[in-house]
């Protein structure tokens, strides 16, 4: 099986009540702790990367792992884009084999947002590729995005439907509460997600796919996972599940997932070295990080999107 993109994805996710779930990728330990569980969960899965996961690991070999996904699982597996700074970044994915790129020019202004939007999604659909555009900007730090309280905006309504209509996007990412990185909220808080501002944006986009960023959440079950491997979450307050598993039965069709993946990384080979502090091989300390990436998005995708059995 080829890389798909995310159109017929969400057509069915729209349609069944359920997200996809947009797992970042760094290495080849992610990767494989993704798709293995997709593979058990018999779910469609995105893997996306970062500007960060680029410098990182590189393209082509970021490229070639999930590759060698698709022939381990033979899932319908899209390889995306996350946040996209500039039409020559969003270029040069769609020239080296994405399927799919967002182009987020949200801090922009309302009509530069659109101009620039427009001018990747002429792009991508001559060849062949989607593309996720942003009204609204979430708080928080991922990677090079780094948004102030001060700064961030719930996405208006009344503005989605000129948007999608001048730009073409093929799915857009909205701002309901939702915040990058792990440690959203301070312990006390009580994070809420503007359901109201969703269903506006579903009545005004009716059968269009909706995106989430910024959905870490910090289950008892995902608490469980972390500290039975040495990881602390005392002070990580996320968006509840249910309200992401709600969110899922409405517009919304994809929802990002990536501080969760480094946290439980993380406490996986925190645990190995801890109590293992001979052990040299890298190989003995990235199986148990993997391993726990494998047992959160088993979870993930059972409990939160839904999407179990979907891979069909």
């Amino acid at each position: 099986m080829a890389l798909v993109t995310t159109k017929e994805m969400f057509q069915k996710a729209y349609a069944g009540g359920y997200a996809i779930g947009a797992f970042n990728v760094n290495n080849m330990e992610i990767v494989q702790g993704i798709t293995e569980a997709a593979k058990e969960e018999n779910s469609p899965v995105i893997l996306q990367v970062s500007a960060g996961a680029r410098k990182y690991a590189k393209h082509n070999y970021l490229v070639k792992l999930v590759e060698a996904a698709l022939l381990d699982t033979d899932l319908p597996i899209a390889l995306h884009l996350d946040h996209g700074a500039d039409f020559e970044i969003c270029k040069a994915c769609i020239d080296g084999g994405f399927t799919s790129v967002m182009i987020d020019g949200s801090h922009h202004s309302f009509e530069d947002n659109i101009a620039l939007t427009k001018k990747v999604v002429e792009y991508a659909h001559a060849h062949g590729c989607v593309v996720e555009g942003e009204l609204g900007q979430l708080a928080g730090i991922e990677d090079d995005v780094n948004v102030s309280a001060e700064d961030a905006s719930y996405t208006r309504p009344e503005e989605v439907e000129e948007f999608v209509s001048r730009t073409g996007v093929d799915s857009l990412a909205i701002a309901i509460g939702t915040s990058h990185g792990a440690f959203k909220f301070k312990p006390g808080q009580n994070p809420q997600l503007r359901f109201d501002i969703l269903e506006e944006v579903a009545k005004r986009l009716p059968n269009f796919p909706i995106v989430l960023h910024g959905a870490s959440s910090v289950s008892q079950e995902y608490v469980k996972i972390i500290q039975q491997n040495g990881g602390k979450l005392d002070d990580a307050i996320g968006i509840p599940e249910d309200m992401l598993r709600q969110a899922a039965g409405m517009a919304v069709c994809k929802i990002n997932i990536d501080s969760d993946l480094r946290l439980a990384f993380t406490a996986g080979v925190r645990q190995h070295i801890t109590a293992n502090p001979d052990h040299f091989d890298p190989r003995q300390f990235l199986a148990p990080g993997r391993d726990f990436v494998k047992a959160l998005v088993k979870h993930k995708i059972a409990n939160v999107l839904g999407s179990s059995g979907a891979a069909k």
